[in-house]
């Protein structure tokens, strides 16, 4: 096993988040192809977790160095328009994420990782997002979501996400 796949089973949390990955999953991201395909896969499911991290977290510092700055998207909260650049997204952080202090707990689960070519990977998995709602009940929201991570001067960025279902900020 490669670096990347033995550090991958950390648990990455924030004061207001924690991601999960189960062992079961990390396998099934992992199967198949050259000798560093486990590595790349398990990559961008780390890059991943850590960029739900930050917007779990609310911090938007942290998000904007995973993403491009003209990156393009299709989100429940955009009601069906494509949104490019970080303004839209900046506005969820300032007045809704940054706000909430629940803890919050996000599993990405079933990572599906397609390896296009060396600097381009696209990764596809259904994310539950758990809190505790405003009247102290428990509530899981799920999503759909697809993300395109390219390799720019040996950094990898979020330029495209697709996510259906649920918004991802849990309403208050």
């Amino acid at each position: 096993m490669c670096n990347c796949c033995e550090t991958v089973f950390m648990n990455s949390s924030s004061l207001s988040g924690t991601i999960t990955l189960t062992e079961l999953q990390i396998n099934e991201a992992s199967r198949t192809g050259s000798p560093n395909t486990p590595c790349r896969k398990q990559e961008i499911i780390k890059l991943t977790e850590q960029l739900i991290d930050a917007i779990t977290g609310g911090d938007f510092e942290a998000y904007t160095k995973f993403v491009d700055p003209t990156m393009t998207c299709f989100e429940p909260e955009a009601m069906g328009n494509l949104i490019v650049g970080m303004d839209f997204h900046k506005f969820y952080f300032d007045h809704v994420l940054s706000k909430n202090n629940k803890p919050i707990n996000t599993s990405i689960l079933n990572p599906h990782v397609h390896l296009l070519g060396d600097d381009a990977a696209c990764i596809a998995y259904i994310r539950l997002t758990q809190y505790i709602d405003r009247n102290g009940l428990p509530t899981t929201m799920q999503s759909e979501e697809t993300r395109v991570w390219q390799r720019k001067d040996g950094k990898w960025q979020n330029i495209h996400f697709h996510r259906s279902g649920s918004p991802s900020a849990p309403h208050k």
